[in-house]
């Protein structure tokens, strides 16, 4: 399937201005739209490549720049210490409200786009996009997300993780209140540092005692094993994890 190049639109948040970037099948076709939440570095070119390849399943994908009310349009951080540091800083300063509001603003694009097609959202995300995947499932116009070794949703004494200002997300807290509306496809790592085993624990048993439509599964790899670059790419586990989520959101989106 042949992909338009990727476009820009700057859409008006709360505090300013928030780009998100845009890439589809050619032609003038109608097709389900798509939610791609970014690691921390925002839009690299590993995640412009996943971004095409979900596209090319036959999805319009925005991909939002989660750290506009700190980084310039446009901006995208470096896979190195600095690159690292920033964005772990801008995870912690943000207010979660403000990434809540994010994924409003993308819904609505969607929903306005003369190129989507009316019905249910599909989200998908990686590291910190994961849990923003997660988060977008309580939205009631997204229907399907898949969550690719999601930081910061487990919450334990020992390993204290959370996301946006304070580190004091309440992202279990709804599913416990039963506010998950999307079908998940939660896939990790058992070699990540960042989700330990006792967190990936905790958070499944939380989606059972909720009762929410879930797929869960743990392969051997290292945090950002989907990322094309550096030495955790795992090229076997990417290819087989993106038909899986062909299969999905066909499945939920389209069934």
């Amino acid at each position: 399937m042949l992909l338009t190049e990727f476009t820009a639109t700057d859409l008006e948040v709360e505090g300013g201005l928030m780009r998100v970037h845009e890439v589809s099948p050619q032609g003038s076709g109608r097709y389900r739209g798509v939610i791609l939440y970014s690691e921390i570095f925002q839009l690299t070119g590993p995640i412009r490549r996943l971004a095409a390849r979900v596209a090319s399943m036959g999805y319009v994908v925005v991909v939002p720049e989660i750290f506009h009310e700190f980084e310039a349009p446009g901006t995208v951080l470096g896979y190195d210490a600095k690159g690292t540091d920033r964005g772990n800083w801008c995870k912690v300063n943000k207010r979660l409200e403000a990434y809540d509001a994010d994924t409003r603003a993308c819904v609505q694009f969607l929903g306005a786009h003369p190129r989507v097609e009316r019905g249910r959202y599909g989200a998908i995300g990686f590291c910190i996009g994961g849990h923003l995947a997660f988060r977008a499932g309580f939205e009631p116009e997204v229907g399907a997300a898949a969550c690719f070794y999601p930081t910061d949703i487990h919450k334990l004494e020992e390993h204290p993780r959370g996301l946006g200002l304070g580190m004091a997300d309440d992202s279990l807290e709804r599913v416990r209140r039963g506010e998950m509306r999307a079908a998940l496809k939660m896939v990790w790592g058992r070699q990540d540092p960042h989700i330990p085993f006792a967190g990936r624990t905790q958070v499944r048993g939380v989606l059972e005692e909720a009762g929410v439509d879930y797929g869960w599964l743990e392969v051997n790899g290292a945090h950002a094993f989907m990322r094309d670059e550096g030495l955790r790419h795992d090229a076997a586990l990417e290819g087989w994890f993106l038909e899986g989520v062909r299969d999905f959101f066909g499945e939920t989106l389209r069934g």
